[in-house]
């Protein structure tokens, strides 16, 4: 029951990190004020934000690939492992000014949710 519980978790996870990085292609400004930081227009910046949305559309698709694997533990470690994304999100939010709410409330359970998420699998 946990394992199955991990499994679609972890493909709301990934569903929700390719919906993500595809925003910052379609509307890139909007997207980096929800992940925490104000971006003025400018070219370069906007390089980046679409950096961004390759990174999440990759990560999710990531998640995908492992997920079809079929291995509970194999998912549970990758999952482990990318919580690292988040975490690092949070404090790229946090040195740069933004909110704490977006980068505790966001970012951090974005992080809590992927690692409760890793116990179900590993533990399950």
């Amino acid at each position: 029951m946990a394992v199955t519980a991990g499994y679609y978790l972890s493909g709301v996870i990934a569903l929700a990190i390719i919906v993500i990085g595809a925003r910052f292609f379609i509307a890139p400004r909007a997207a980096a004020a929800a992940y925490g930081l104000a971006v003025t227009p400018d070219q370069t910046r906007d390089a980046f934000l679409s950096v961004k949305g390759v990174r999440d559309i990759a990560s999710g698709l990531l998640t995908a690939v492992v997920m079809l694997n079929r291995s509970a533990p194999l998912l549970g470690w990758f999952l482990v492992t990318a919580t690292i994304i988040p975490l690092a999100d949070a404090v790229i939010v946090l040195r740069h000014g933004g909110p704490k709410a977006a980068a505790f409330g966001i970012h951090g359970s974005t992080a809590l949710l992927m690692l409760l998420t890793a116990s179900l699998l590993l533990l399950g």
